[in-house]
């Protein structure tokens, strides 16, 4: 075995990544209590009530707008000393290289952006219940999983480019490497960007995004800049090995599975809600979003662990795609190392941090079974 595979993490990497999972689990808990908080106290109802004072009580889309946007800034508000911390952290690591001013400007896009989306997922859901109060819950079933493969597809040209900058790959030689690596794998790329990620962040990183007349490749600067082509060509094999392995698309089915179950809960416990508990007076009270979120937040809470399961399960085969599909699992291997110890992975997490909060594999165990699936090709 290879002593690389099971390197202990550096005090650093353990003391940073703890307080990384502290600082988002303290952001959920917050969460779930304003959400709460805002039922149990009846706040929900007097702030849906003064959003539509707002506008004159004869808009009620326009009133929902008014209330998602005061929701958005308790939630903003009340979370963002948290935020502050962990963007402190970073740069106390020496993650992240980013200003204040920088960081205080993609807060407010971040909420901007996030204020669009939220308001265009609410609005959609309550004319639904609104316009079609028996059925509601399957069309936006169908139109939140449309909205999503609609987001995934803009998001390189529309979304991404909001917070980074974006130019074409410079050097053709890798140019040309990566997308002939893209078409053996089936995949048409329409272009190669490098992805000026060291304007914020120490980081590295590479990804195969979009869909369709969107689908590109985009490489982190902070990525060409220390990595060799053929480390760079393993870790976007990877990536790949997702496209080869139809994994955008399963994992649409999966959450298509999911969301089904969820709006149906939805339907139920708004059912509850209004005619058991009389907490609103009908479904389409958009005071009852809290109740929603929460629903959906709880739900989310409970499938982490399967849907980590499922996607670390993607991610090996992703890996296994890779190391079929380059010359040797070398570059793999080094890229690996390079990239724990540029973004202070862990690399041998326990257990039960594995199985809640990790989407991937340790790095130990990807090089682990990258040395092993070699020594056994040889």
């Amino acid at each position: 075995m290879s002593l690389a595979a099971f390197a202990d993490d550096s005090p650093q990497a353990q003391r940073y990544n703890k307080i990384h999972r502290r600082l988002g689990i303290a952001d959920a808990m917050l969460g779930i209590a304003m959400l709460i908080v805002l039922l149990v106290t009846g706040w929900t109802k007097k702030l849906a009530h003064f959003s539509l004072v707002v506008v004159a009580n004869d808009h009620y889309l326009i009133g929902l707008f008014v209330y998602v946007l005061f929701l958005l800034l308790a939630g903003k508000i009340l979370s963002f000393g948290l935020d502050y911390y962990a963007f402190r952290l970073e740069n106390e690591y020496h993650l992240s290289n980013q200003k204040l001013g920088s960081w205080v400007w993609d807060q407010f896009k971040g909420f901007l952006v996030g204020l669009v989306l939220a308001s265009i997922l609410a609005e959609l859901l309550y004319a639904l219940i609104l316009f079609f109060p028996q059925g509601w819950w399957l069309i936006a079933w169908a139109s939140f999983l449309a909205l999503a493969v609609f987001f995934a597809q803009i998001a390189p040209v529309a979304l991404f480019p909001i917070f980074y900058k974006f130019r074409p790959l410079e050097d053709d030689a890798l140019r040309e490497r990566l997308t002939s690596l893209g078409k053996r794998a089936g995949t048409n790329v329409r272009g190669v960007y490098e992805w000026q990620l060291s304007e914020k962040s120490n980081k590295a990183n590479a990804a195969l995004t979009g869909l369709g007349n969107t689908r590109r490749i985009i490489l982190a600067d902070t990525l060409l800049k220390n990595y060799s082509q053929d480390e760079i060509e393993a870790v976007l094999a990877h990536e790949l090995g997702h496209h080869v392995h139809k994994h955008i698309f399963k994992s649409i089915v999966v959450q298509a599975v999911i969301t089904f179950i969820g709006f149906w809960a939805v339907k139920m416990v708004l059912r509850w809600a209004v005619l058991d508990q009389g907490w609103f007076t009908r479904d389409y009270d958009f005071a009852n979003l809290p109740l929603i979120v929460l629903l959906a937040t709880m739900m989310s809470l409970l499938l982490t662990p399967v849907m980590n399961a499922y996607s670390r399960f993607n991610e090996r085969q992703a890996d296994r795609y890779a190391w079929e599909a380059i010359p040797s699992t070398a570059p793999f291997v080094t890229a690996m190392n390079k990239l724990a110890e540029q973004n202070l992975s862990e690399r041998t997490p326990a257990r039960w941090v594995e199985v809640l909060f990790h989407s991937h594999p340790p790095i130990s165990k990807r090089i682990s079974a990258a040395e092993q699936w070699a020594r056994e090709k040889n």
